[in-house]
Protein backbone atom coordinates (compact mmCIF):
# COMPACT_ATOMS: atom_id res chain seq x y z
CA UNK A 1 0.00 0.00 0.00
CA UNK A 2 2.55 2.19 0.77
CA UNK A 3 3.82 1.77 -2.81
CA UNK A 4 0.89 2.65 -4.22
CA UNK A 5 0.44 5.84 -2.73
CA UNK A 6 4.24 6.64 -3.71
CA UNK A 7 3.42 5.79 -7.27
CA UNK A 8 0.03 8.15 -6.81
CA UNK A 9 2.42 11.17 -5.42
CA UNK A 10 4.93 10.37 -8.01
CA UNK A 11 2.11 10.30 -11.09
CA UNK A 12 0.79 13.50 -9.74
CA UNK A 13 4.35 14.84 -9.55
CA UNK A 14 4.94 14.15 -13.25
CA UNK A 15 1.19 15.39 -14.03
CA UNK A 16 2.08 18.28 -12.88
CA UNK A 17 5.57 18.50 -14.17
CA UNK A 18 4.26 18.29 -17.48
CA UNK A 19 1.81 20.50 -16.93
CA UNK A 20 4.71 22.93 -15.78
CA UNK A 21 6.77 22.15 -18.64
CA UNK A 22 3.33 22.77 -21.26
CA UNK A 23 3.13 25.97 -19.66
CA UNK A 24 6.61 26.83 -19.90
CA UNK A 25 6.46 25.99 -23.68
CA UNK A 26 4.11 28.18 -24.48
CA UNK A 27 5.95 30.84 -22.96
CA UNK A 28 9.10 30.54 -24.81
CA UNK A 29 6.85 30.84 -28.01
CA UNK A 30 5.84 33.94 -27.21
CA UNK A 31 9.43 35.03 -26.20
CA UNK A 32 10.28 33.59 -29.65
CA UNK A 33 7.51 35.95 -31.47
CA UNK A 34 8.79 38.79 -29.40
CA UNK A 35 12.21 38.34 -30.15
CA UNK A 36 11.68 38.30 -34.29
CA UNK A 37 8.91 41.19 -33.45
CA UNK A 38 12.02 42.97 -31.89
CA UNK A 39 14.82 42.41 -34.48
CA UNK A 40 11.99 43.07 -37.63
CA UNK A 41 11.35 46.57 -35.58
CA UNK A 42 15.13 47.38 -35.42
CA UNK A 43 15.79 46.36 -38.93
CA UNK A 44 13.09 49.00 -39.68
CA UNK A 45 14.32 51.36 -37.32
CA UNK A 46 17.48 51.03 -39.28
CA UNK A 47 15.94 51.44 -42.63
CA UNK A 48 14.33 54.79 -41.39
CA UNK A 49 17.26 56.12 -39.96
CA UNK A 50 18.98 55.67 -43.19
CA UNK A 51 16.16 57.18 -45.17
CA UNK A 52 16.45 59.99 -42.77
CA UNK A 53 19.83 60.75 -42.98
CA UNK A 54 19.34 60.71 -46.81
CA UNK A 55 16.64 63.25 -46.49
CA UNK A 56 18.86 65.56 -44.64
CA UNK A 57 21.50 65.22 -46.85
CA UNK A 58 19.28 66.23 -49.87
CA UNK A 59 17.80 68.90 -47.34
CA UNK A 60 21.43 70.25 -46.89
CA UNK A 61 21.85 69.91 -50.71
CA UNK A 62 18.98 71.94 -50.86
CA UNK A 63 20.21 74.16 -48.69
CA UNK A 64 23.43 75.05 -50.41
CA UNK A 65 21.42 75.90 -53.69
CA UNK A 66 18.98 77.87 -52.04
CA UNK A 67 21.92 80.36 -50.95
CA UNK A 68 23.83 79.74 -54.77
CA UNK A 69 20.13 80.87 -56.00
CA UNK A 70 19.88 83.75 -53.13
CA UNK A 71 23.04 85.15 -53.74
CA UNK A 72 22.32 84.91 -57.67
CA UNK A 73 19.17 87.10 -57.22
CA UNK A 74 20.52 89.66 -54.96
CA UNK A 75 23.41 90.15 -57.74
CA UNK A 76 20.75 89.90 -60.29
CA UNK A 77 18.72 93.20 -58.41
CA UNK A 78 21.88 95.04 -57.94
CA UNK A 79 22.47 94.31 -61.87
CA UNK A 80 18.78 95.57 -62.36
CA UNK A 81 19.35 98.76 -60.38
CA UNK A 82 22.66 99.84 -62.27
CA UNK A 83 20.96 99.22 -65.65
CA UNK A 84 17.73 101.42 -65.03
CA UNK A 85 20.37 103.68 -63.39
CA UNK A 86 22.17 103.85 -66.96
CA UNK A 87 18.95 103.76 -68.59
CA UNK A 88 17.75 106.56 -66.34
CA UNK A 89 21.11 108.85 -67.19
CA UNK A 90 20.64 107.97 -71.13
CA UNK A 91 19.46 110.03 -73.66
CA UNK A 92 15.58 111.00 -74.08
CA UNK A 93 14.10 108.21 -76.88
CA UNK A 94 14.32 108.21 -80.33
CA UNK A 95 10.97 109.77 -80.54
CA UNK A 96 11.51 113.10 -78.73
CA UNK A 97 14.40 113.85 -79.71
CA UNK A 98 13.40 113.51 -83.54
CA UNK A 99 10.79 116.06 -82.45
CA UNK A 100 13.85 118.78 -80.93
CA UNK A 101 16.72 117.89 -83.75
CA UNK A 102 14.11 118.52 -86.27
CA UNK A 103 13.59 122.53 -85.47
CA UNK A 104 17.62 122.64 -85.02
CA UNK A 105 18.61 121.29 -88.27
CA UNK A 106 15.76 123.46 -90.39
CA UNK A 107 16.69 126.93 -88.40
CA UNK A 108 19.20 129.01 -90.68
CA UNK A 109 22.64 130.79 -89.23
CA UNK A 110 21.91 134.25 -88.51
CA UNK A 111 24.88 136.53 -88.72
CA UNK A 112 27.24 136.63 -86.04
CA UNK A 113 26.66 139.30 -83.21
CA UNK A 114 28.41 139.04 -79.63
CA UNK A 115 24.83 137.31 -78.45
CA UNK A 116 25.48 134.49 -81.27
CA UNK A 117 29.04 134.01 -80.47
CA UNK A 118 28.40 133.71 -76.65
CA UNK A 119 25.86 131.37 -77.88
CA UNK A 120 28.50 129.48 -80.34
CA UNK A 121 31.31 129.36 -76.84
CA UNK A 122 28.51 127.30 -74.35
CA UNK A 123 27.72 125.46 -77.70
CA UNK A 124 31.29 124.67 -78.45
CA UNK A 125 31.91 124.29 -74.46
CA UNK A 126 28.82 121.87 -74.47
CA UNK A 127 29.93 119.68 -77.05
CA UNK A 128 33.20 119.57 -75.60
CA UNK A 129 31.43 117.93 -72.77
CA UNK A 130 29.21 115.37 -74.61
CA UNK A 131 32.58 114.41 -76.91
CA UNK A 132 34.03 113.45 -73.19
CA UNK A 133 31.00 111.57 -72.10
CA UNK A 134 30.44 109.85 -76.02
CA UNK A 135 34.38 108.72 -76.10
CA UNK A 136 37.82 109.87 -75.67
CA UNK A 137 38.21 113.25 -77.46
CA UNK A 138 42.16 112.88 -77.96
CA UNK A 139 42.42 116.43 -77.31
CA UNK A 140 40.36 117.42 -80.22
CA UNK A 141 38.29 120.69 -79.86
CA UNK A 142 35.45 122.63 -81.89
CA UNK A 143 36.90 123.55 -85.22
CA UNK A 144 33.99 126.65 -85.62
CA UNK A 145 31.32 127.50 -83.63
CA UNK A 146 27.57 126.24 -85.31
CA UNK A 147 26.84 123.87 -87.47
CA UNK A 148 29.71 121.59 -86.57
CA UNK A 149 28.91 121.96 -83.16
CA UNK A 150 25.54 120.92 -83.99
CA UNK A 151 26.42 117.91 -86.16
CA UNK A 152 28.68 116.74 -82.91
CA UNK A 153 25.85 117.07 -80.37
CA UNK A 154 24.02 114.75 -82.61
CA UNK A 155 26.41 112.43 -83.51
CA UNK A 156 27.26 112.21 -79.42
CA UNK A 157 22.79 111.94 -78.36
CA UNK A 158 23.07 108.79 -81.42
CA UNK A 159 25.90 107.49 -79.92
CA UNK A 160 24.05 107.74 -76.39
CA UNK A 161 21.18 106.39 -77.91
CA UNK A 162 23.04 103.14 -79.10
CA UNK A 163 23.90 102.88 -75.34
CA UNK A 164 20.74 103.52 -74.54
CA UNK A 165 19.63 100.34 -76.80
CA UNK A 166 22.66 98.20 -75.43
CA UNK A 167 21.58 98.90 -71.90
CA UNK A 168 18.02 97.97 -72.67
CA UNK A 169 19.25 94.97 -74.28
CA UNK A 170 21.27 94.12 -71.27
CA UNK A 171 18.82 94.79 -68.77
CA UNK A 172 16.41 92.37 -71.14
CA UNK A 173 18.66 89.42 -71.08
CA UNK A 174 19.33 89.98 -67.20
CA UNK A 175 16.09 89.39 -66.57
CA UNK A 176 15.45 86.88 -68.64
CA UNK A 177 18.56 85.19 -67.30
CA UNK A 178 16.95 85.68 -63.71
CA UNK A 179 14.08 84.18 -65.17
CA UNK A 180 15.28 80.90 -66.35
CA UNK A 181 17.61 80.75 -62.88
CA UNK A 182 14.09 81.38 -60.67
CA UNK A 183 12.29 78.44 -62.77
CA UNK A 184 15.07 76.24 -63.58
CA UNK A 185 15.15 75.38 -59.52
Amino acid sequence: MAGMIMDAVLMLLLVAAVGYGVKLERKLTALRAGQLAFAQAVTDLNAAAGRAEAALATLRASGQETDLLHDRIIKAREVKQQLEALIARGPAPASRRSEEEAPVAATPVPAVSAEDEDRARRMAALAERIQGLAGPSGGRRAAAPGRDNVASIVQALSAGRIANQTAKQSLNTARRNLDDDLFAA
